[in-house]
């Protein structure tokens, strides 16, 4: 277990790799990691995620207090305490605006076609969450039915938010995100869309679990206990713009 300086450092490097990267301008974004069950370090409000500094950094309690830290907490911290207190594998969450990602999502289009078999054994499905204003309860209950099945999130005329066992994980599906994105939207240029099968997707479901099993990071949710991403998630009511046809926009091998 990393120390909270250590997690310090973890989320100025990748605030400064998203900001690196052109997947957030000016103060936009905002990350966190959930230091034990009542406290979490996050990026303060106003400030770039390029120009931070460990000591930048505030620790809130799960109803969004400050507990410590010299800055004022992000007005979208209720985002990610929603995010943790749905699910309790969850240690790292990175939200964004990825340009392709984010043009998905103003064009109120989801992610969720099974186009490319990485991004369906890594991820599954990408859906698009109705609009919230961001800082608001409008968002939390926009995002609310769709954090329990999935581990990325388009939020219309928003942005992208992804969350993992830890900070890495979280930042790496966000990567993840946004290079589909840019591949979808080719597919949508050259006019065509060839969506893997329904044999293909099954195959790709074995080959997802042995590599949940096989000692990846991403297995560390699995070994929680929390029930998240069975199959019995098949059977429950699909969330808002989920893929109907594969059903793997779900966690479905975790």
């Amino acid at each position: 277990m990393a120390t909270e300086r250590q997690y310090r450092e973890h989320i100025v490097r990748y605030g400064r790799m998203l900001h690196e990267r052109g997947f957030v301008a000016a103060t936009d974004g905002n990350l966190s990691v959930r230091l034990s069950a009542n406290r979490i370090l996050s990026t303060p409000t106003c400030m770039s995620k390029g120009e931070m500094r460990p000591s930048d950094l505030v620790v809130v309690d799960m109803e969004g207090r400050l507990i410590s830290g010299k800055r004022k907490v992000s007005s979208e911290i209720g985002m990610h305490l929603l995010i943790y207190r749905l699910r309790s594998d969850i240690r790292g969450i990175v939200h964004a605006h990825p340009p392709t990602a984010t043009g998905f999502a103003a064009a109120g289009v989801p992610l969720n076609q099974p186009l490319v078999c990485e991004v369906v054994i890594g991820l599954g499905s990408i859906p698009l969450a109705k609009y919230g204003t961001p800082g608001t309860t409008e968002l939390t209950e926009a995002l609310e039915p769709l954090v329990p099945g999935f581990d990325a999130i388009l939020m219309s005329n928003h942005g992208v938010v992804a969350y993992g066992a830890d900070l890495e994980q979280a930042y790496m599906k966000m990567e993840t995100v946004e290079h589909f994105a840019r591949i979808a939207l080719v597919t949508h240029q050259l006019g065509h869309q060839k969506p893997l099968g329904a044999a293909e997707l099954e195959k790709l479901v074995v080959v997802r679990a042995k590599y949940m099993n096989s000692g990846q990071p991403e297995a560390q949710g699995q070994a929680s206990g929390n029930g998240h991403g069975r199959k019995k998630a098949a059977a429950e009511p699909q969330p808002v713009d989920a893929s109907p046809a594969t059903g793997l926009g779900r966690r479905t091998i975790r």
